[in-house]
């Protein structure tokens, strides 16, 4: 279905937002920002950034949860007979397109990197994005299900496993040194679990 003008704008408007508080977090730390410093960052008013969202944290914590019904709209629509892990890996790139600047391919920048570790040791940010991650994990499962026409366990399991992917790749963007990509991370935590997790030798 196509996208009208008036959806679109307001999913631009939900992005715009949501960088807006993610940037100035990173730069002047959580508690030197006020919702409307994020409103005059995006160019719209209070009242038009509690129409998205109700807190900083939900405006933060709203580029994971676009990024992952990306990557659930992406592994829906990968054709039927792609295995599993290949539509995973496929659907991730289209999730990373969407939610990292650069699509997560370029070096991170030292005091942009240093501003992310501090952001997410913010209590209020982690409930968050548990909770954010939780929804998008739900739906996972349900898509998982549909493609695999599996009940039961297995189609959790997988929706599980890919969410603790991304939290591992994203636990070792914020502490490799030297740094490294999280593409690049991501697609090896997606290459270890497909080879079924051997011991490094």
């Amino acid at each position: 279905m196509t996208e009208g003008l008036r959806e679109r704008k307001k999913r631009e408007t939900r992005i715009a937002l949501s960088w807006a508080a993610v940037r100035l977090v990173v730069e002047r730390g959580y508690g030197n920002v006020k919702l409307e410093d994020i409103a005059a960052e995006a160019g719209v008013s209070l009242r038009t950034f509690r129409n998205y969202f109700t807190s900083k944290a939900e405006a933060i914590a709203a580029r994971q949860v676009d990024r992952g019904y990306t990557v659930n709209a992406a592994l829906r629509e990968r054709p039927a007979d792609e295995p599993l892990w290949e539509a995973v890996r496929a659907a991730v790139n289209a999730g990373f397109e969407l939610g990292v600047e650069g699509g997560g391919q370029q070096l991170p920048d030292d005091k942009w990197l240093a501003g992310v570790r501090l952001m997410v040791t913010e209590p209020a940010l982690q409930g968050a994005m548990a909770g954010a991650q939780a929804a998008v994990t739900e739906e996972l499962v349900a898509v998982v299900a549909e493609r695999t026409g599996a009940s039961g366990i297995y189609p959790r399991l997988v929706a599980e496993v890919i969410g603790a992917a991304q939290l591992a790749a994203t636990h070792e963007w914020l502490r490799a040194d030297p740094p490294r990509p999280m593409f690049d991370l991501f697609h090896e935590v997606l290459d270890r679990i497909t080879a079924g997790l051997p011991e490094p030798s």
